[in-house]
């Protein structure tokens, strides 16, 4: 099985813990990101991702231009070893809820999984394990 390190992104984004809600998406909007590592001084103290976006801050009807993302962000941050399994952080995704996971090598981030990057590696596995004289076709069923 594949470790959660080879298919993590390896240089995640981050944000300030007083910026708007608005600027943190729209950086995640141009980087192609569904969340960002808050970061005070040099510390990482928190993810925000998209879905806290819509339930922590849209679903209020709050200004959204004046809340911070460090109103929002979800802290401490879920990790994961980086030599662990794509198979634990499926099932570590699913025992916290949670849609990301920070990856860590002795202690330190450097990278972060999402759920997407764990579907993609099932997909391209079940593909490269799909023999091309395999048939879908239904089953055959015969009469007694």
């Amino acid at each position: 099985m594949s470790t959660v390190s080879k298919i993590m992104s390896k240089q995640p984004k981050t944000v300030g813990p007083s910026v708007s809600i608005v600027s943190a998406a729209k950086k995640m909007k141009a980087a192609r990101v569904g969340s960002l590592f808050v970061k005070k001084g040099k510390k990482l103290v928190g993810i925000v991702t998209d879905t806290d976006i819509v339930r922590r801050a849209v679903s209020t009807s709050k200004p959204l231009g004046k809340m911070t993302v460090e109103k929002i962000m979800t802290s401490p941050i879920c990790t994961i070893e980086g030599a662990q399994s794509v198979d634990e952080a499926q099932d570590m995704m699913g025992d916290l809820g949670v849609r990301h996971l920070a990856v860590t090598k002795s202690g330190e981030i450097v990278g972060v999984v999402s759920v997407r990057d764990v579907m993609m590696f099932y997909k391209r596995y079940a593909q490269s394990s799909i023999k091309p004289e395999a048939s879908y076709s239904e089953p055959k069923i015969s009469q007694d």
